[in-house]
């Protein structure tokens, strides 16, 4: 939630409905059903009752509602037991507890925004053929090649 005394700056009540743009200065709670653009620099909630459907951009994200849209996170997204998502969820942590729902491609990247690819490529190293020298089927290639001039 925001800084200071733990409250929202912004709640979209149960039974309220908002379609648009929307910003926050700070943390915002989601009960009611929201569509269209947002963005806070904080925490943002979608309540268990909460219906959502946007591209999301925060520092946290916890969803216990419905979701339809990507996930980004700067700090951590946690996916609580009635949470539903459908869309791609990229962040440095993630915590899902037992009963959520979701469909979509998970990008963790524990702070190497932009090179998890790279790493994790680096990390395997060279493959069989690197390590191993030219396969058998390579080494008959070549001598049946050398056969024929």
């Amino acid at each position: 939630m925001a800084k200071g005394n733990g409250a929202a700056n912004c709640v979209i009540g149960e039974g309220s409905v908002f379609e648009g743009r929307f910003q926050v200065a700070g943390s915002i709670v989601i009960e009611g059903k929201f569509q269209g653009e947002i963005r806070t620099s904080e925490h943002l909630t979608v309540a268990a009752s909460g219906r959502v459907k946007t591209d999301i951009v925060a520092r946290q994200v916890t969803v216990a509602g419905t979701l339809i849209g990507n996930i980004t996170a700067t700090e951590e997204v946690s996916l609580l037991q009635s949470g539903k998502v459908l869309g791609n969820i990229t962040t440095p942590r993630l915590r899902v507890e037992p009963g959520v729902i979701t469909e979509g491609k998970v990008t963790i990247t524990s702070g190497q925004d932009g090179r998890v690819r790279e790493l994790i490529e680096e990390s395997f190293g060279e493959g069989p053929e690197g390590v191993l020298g030219p396969s058998r089927k390579d080494a008959r290639s070549a001598k049946s090649g050398n056969a024929e001039e």
